[in-house]
């Protein structure tokens, strides 16, 4: 189609068809570009990396080019940022939902049991929240069979990349404002991303709002970069600083309610009939968050266990854990079922079982510590959204950018961090 330009652009690029000359071409502005503009990471294999500002700094990985991806997806996907902000605000408020659902998962998972401890503790004392400042990210597929988005998982915790996902989609779009036109790519059809801004915005409005309350305090708002893993927690002193945090008056980010209000044993509760409607009162919000729902399922649910042993490539099993590289596939998927099965005991609490998604394939180039690969590649759509809440008086809202990554079909697991993928930008169609 036309442009105003008057590029003629595509709906999607034909990797196979681009002159291997332009790609390393755009492979060297592009590994410059991350130069200049610190879409940058600390190398792992220099020893002073990290250590030495300046020192081992390695581009991070991306994509050389955009994903292509429908309009009308990413916009539903935009438009259901602050619909979960608010249903992980209302499940947060619910602590007798949060023990009770999480409450076979506590005798068999000692990480999760910990947090809710923390979490009674606070109910016990009656602590309220009176600031809620959330900074999440919920992640999609678009299922190739059905065409449908579903949802993946909501992260409640260090929703990490909003800096570097904004610097891939400025890099895509240089890209695409020098050799678009060769490419037959209209650099307008890659949206901006501002997240990073609108997660820094929220985190100063709360700062503002704590101190226009309180006043003379040090500590305003506490944000958790790490904190989701058991491995955070070497020794009891890291689990006693995690205590006094919650405590404090301090602004959590998040709170030990949104933390849980985001494992994967509450995103199974909430698929569940009926349970929405105890935290959303819009009808058509309601409807719009249960219609991108994948499959979920608990490990007491006989019926779809069994379907899982006998096709365990259509399922996938996830413990209450983030980060990446936690969650069981293929046969795996069969031999721990048998096993649960078999043992008899409470450990399938550990676990929820989800559909798996197949999104589309396609050619990507991919590149990592300065190499550009060509593989078959699939793509996850993070949507980032920011929440403030003083008592009763919602501040924000949003829908605050977005995170793609794009990682080789063949790998199950889609971490950046954990090397499994690559960062990526939306190209609209």
């Amino acid at each position: 189609m036309e442009t105003r330009q008057g590029i003629a652009t595509k709906e999607a690029l034909d990797l196979q068809s681009v002159d291997q000359d332009l790609v390393q071409k755009m492979v060297y502005d592009a590994l410059v570009w991350s130069s200049l503009h610190g879409l940058v990471v600390g190398d792992r294999s220099v020893q002073r990396s990290g250590k030495v500002p300046g020192v081992g700094l390695v581009h991070a990985p991306f994509a050389l080019l955009p994903v292509s991806f429908p309009e009308s997806h990413f916009r539903e996907a935009c438009e259901l940022a602050p619909i979960f902000n608010e249903l992980v605000d209302r499940v947060s408020l619910d602590g007798k939902f949060l023990q009770e659902s999480l409450s076979r998962t506590k005798k068999v998972d000692p990480f999760t049991s910990r947090l809710l401890d923390i979490h009674s503790k606070m109910l016990e004392l009656n602590k309220k929240e009176d600031i809620r400042l959330g900074l999440h990210r919920s992640d999609y597929m678009l299922d190739e069979q059905t065409k449908s988005l579903l949802q993946i998982e909501v992260n409640t915790i260090s929703s990490s990349f909003s800096g570097l996902s904004c610097l891939v989609s400025e890099l895509h779009r240089s890209l695409l404002i020098h050799y678009g036109e060769r490419l037959g790519l209209d650099s307008k059809k890659v949206p901006g991303n501002s997240a990073v801004i609108q997660f820094a915005e929220a985190m100063a409005k709360a700062w503002t709002e704590y101190n226009n309350a309180r006043g003379g305090q040090v500590i305003a708002v506490v944000y958790f970069r790490a904190g989701y893993a058991p491995t955070d927690y070497p020794s009891e002193s890291e689990w006693r600083a995690r205590l006094l945090m919650e405590q404090s008056s301090a602004v959590k980010c998040p709170s030990i309610s949104y933390h849980l209000a985001g494992t994967k044993k509450i995103q199974q509760e909430l698929a569940k009939p009926n349970v929405l409607e105890r935290f959303l009162d819009n009808k058509e919000d309601i409807a719009k968050v249960r219609k991108c729902f994948a499959g979920l399922w608990s490990l007491d649910d006989s019926e779809n266990v069994s379907k899982a042993i006998e096709n365990p490539e259509l399922y996938v099993m996830k413990p209450q854990r983030e980060g990446g590289g936690n969650n069981i596939y293929g046969e795996d998927v069969k031999e721990t079922l048998l096993r649960l099965k078999k043992d008899g005991t409470d450990e399938d609490a550990a676990y929820i079982l989800m559909q798996r998604i197949f999104p589309s394939v396609s050619l990507t180039f991919l590149m990592r510590d300065g190499i550009c690969h060509k593989d078959h590649a699939i793509s996850e759509l993070g949507i980032y959204g920011a929440y403030l809440r003083i008592k009763e008086k919602v501040i924000m809202n949003e829908q605050s950018g977005y995170l793609m990554r794009t990682k080789v079909a063949s790998s199950n697991e889609g971490g950046v961090a954990a090397g499994f993928a690559v960062l990526d930008s939306l190209y609209l169609t």
